[in-house]
């Protein structure tokens, strides 16, 4: 959904004007609960070996990351912020994984299951874009506000009643038969779905072919792709913008999952192409949080927001894609990793 949808889907069924948080009175603003501790890091690689075939190391690296999903569901169901960005984090890797192996494992059930996690992302990003949001303007007063000052501060109360409205509807979401029958579709799906029962001569060999040698020749024809799409960077819109951030994430987390195929004297160099594209993630990032910040303001009708420092000016913008274009340039330079 786009973020003008998604609010008003949000406030369709809210009295008034003010948020409701599940389990409290309508109206009102309530704290967070503390963050829910666990242990499995997200970015914890999956069980992979070198002996794998590319259907075992499917298997291992989409059960991996779905339970890193599952692990945060109460948080998350909970209001926790970090818990949500965790699981957020998590079905972008379960995507990645499906998207790596993509030839082997598309079929119909393959779409059906697409279409269910969009919708589920679309619950835990509006959220997750408000949190960005509320930590920006936490941090931030308008241009000429006396330091210190209540009345110099922006108006955050909006935005607030805004985040707890969302996270009615994503606890809802997240426990509602459909979430539950969507962990146990796509669980079954990575065991057992219809890409496994292919009899083909070529499905046989797309999931007998050694998994290390398949995600070298992908690895490298998908950092081919990004650096097509990232020519001219400077010059491309916002949403063409966009799709080269997802093209840079989905490199990115597709490396860090191939991690254990690799050879150890491969570790340097993929170590220094992460550390490229976590740079320009990190630049293309501020500018699509900015971008966002920009649509939820319109849809709050906030009139603050040119007044402050929430949005990034010329020269900011100006600086982000020029290292942006920078870690690009040393990205086409360096030699195709050797992964198995």
């Amino acid at each position: 959904m786009q973020i003008q949808a998604f609010l008003e889907y949000c406030r369709k069924d809210r009295p008034g004007t003010s948020p409701v948080v599940i389990g409290h009175p309508a109206g009102h603003l309530v704290p967070m609960k503390p963050p829910v501790n666990v242990k499995t890091s997200i970015k914890q690689p999956p069980p992979l070996t070198t002996s794998m075939t590319c259907e075992a190391a499917f298997r291992a690296a989409a059960a991996h990351y779905l339970q890193q999903l599952t692990a945060r569901h109460e948080g998350t169901a909970a209001g926790d912020p970090a818990a949500l960005h965790a699981m957020r984090v998590a079905m972008t890797r379960l995507r990645t994984t499906i998207a790596l192996f993509s030839p082997m494992v598309e079929g119909d059930e393959q779409i059906r299951l697409a279409a269910e996690l969009k919708w589920l992302r679309a619950h835990l990003g509006i959220v997750r874009d408000l949190d960005v949001a509320l930590d920006r303007l936490a941090k931030i007063k308008p241009k000429g506000a006396v330091k210190g000052t209540v009345k110099g501060s922006i108006n955050d109360r909006p935005w607030k009643q805004e985040r707890a409205a969302c996270q009615r509807h994503l606890t809802r979401a997240l426990r509602s038969p459909r979430y539950r029958q969507l962990i146990k579709d796509i669980t079954a799906w990575i065991e057992s779905g219809d890409w496994s029962r292919k009899r083909n001569k070529m499905a046989v060999a797309q999931r007998t072919r050694p998994a290390g040698e398949y995600c070298a020749d992908t690895l490298q024809a998908w950092r081919k792709k990004l650096l097509k799409k990232s020519r001219n960077l400077e010059e491309l819109g916002t949403r063409k913008r966009h799709r080269v951030r997802l093209a840079n994430k989905r490199l990115s987390y597709a490396i860090e999952a191939a991690e254990q195929l690799a050879p150890p004297d491969e570790a340097p160099a993929r170590e220094t192409m992460l550390k490229l594209l976590r740079t320009t993630q990190k630049s293309l990032g501020q500018l699509n949080d900015d971008a966002r910040r920009r649509a939820l303001a319109a849809a709050f009708g906030e009139d603050q927001m040119n007044r402050s420092d929430l949005l990034l000016d010329g020269k900011q913008k100006k600086r982000l894609l020029g290292k942006a274009v920078k870690a690009y340039d040393g990205l086409g330079r360096l030699e195709p990793l050797k992964v198995g």
